[in-house]
């Protein structure tokens, strides 16, 4: 069992942290990761965390609204990660002076609070769906998920630091 659930972990880390965080913000669009290959990484990830639970027959019908929360964010993701490019590309296309010279910091702050306000909503959403379905999870199922929960934001962490300090040596 535990090697199942390590190599579990092992694909769903790298299914769905390691590309979230590998593209760095001064990618352009066409360098980002295409619609389906999002899909099948969210799918991959979903596939995972189903089978780390092994959920009952009764637990299995409160299982759609979770996968529809965790879908429902990962493409709001990709939404504001194509979104974000496109500026990016934009900007590159003025050139340095002239992007400097027509900055706007208050069209960058409603920009950042809309998608800060996009990621609250649907992480309470995926907390809202996730409720029902945690209550009837057994003591051992609860185990798993939090080590799930440990173990993918652990990495998660290491990632992000990781980027801010390729970031850094690129800026």
């Amino acid at each position: 069992m535990s090697k199942i659930l390590t190599a579990g972990l092992t694909a769903l880390f790298v299914g769905t942290v390691l590309p979230a965080y590998a593209q760095t913000p001064a990618a352009s669009g066409s360098e980002q990761k295409n619609a389906p290959d999002a899909g099948a990484v969210t799918d991959t990830g979903i596939a995972i965390v189903k089978a780390a639970l092994q959920l009952s027959p009764d637990q299995e019908k409160l299982w759609p609204a979770v996968e529809n929360a965790i879908r429902e964010r990962a493409q709001n993701r990709q939404a504001r990660i194509a979104a974000a490019a496109k500026r990016i590309d934009e900007l590159r296309d003025k050139g340095p002076l002239e992007a400097l010279r027509d900055r706007d910091p208050v069209s960058f702050l409603q920009r950042r609070a809309d998608a800060l306000a996009q990621r609250s909503a649907d992480l309470k959403k995926l907390a809202e769906a996730w409720q029902p379905l945690y209550k009837t999870l057994n003591p051992d199922q609860k185990r798993r998920m939090a080590f799930l929960a440990i173990y993918v934001l652990r990495d998660m962490r290491e990632a992000v630091e990781n980027r801010r300090s390729f970031d850094d040596e690129e800026g």
